[in-house]
């Protein structure tokens, strides 16, 4: 499968984030048909492409605590 262009996606990240050195992920959710994750350190490196129901089970599933250790 292809590599989807993220040229023209708007990145961001939570404000929640605050100033901590730069470990956050940045969420790009304008592409259509697709949701794209990347590490902020890192932003011209390899970002993690999901469908968007992909990504909304994702986050209700952290909202419930599915993945809490």
């Amino acid at each position: 499968m292809a590599q989807p262009s993220l040229t023209n996606a708007q990145w961001r990240k939570s404000k929640r984030s605050g100033d901590n050195g730069g470990s956050c992920v940045e969420v790009a959710t304008n592409l259509p048909g697709l949701v794209a994750v990347r590490d902020s350190k890192n932003p011209s490196g390899p970002a993690l492409v999901f469908p968007p129901h992909e990504w909304s089970r994702f986050l209700d599933g952290t909202a419930k605590g599915k993945f809490d250790l």
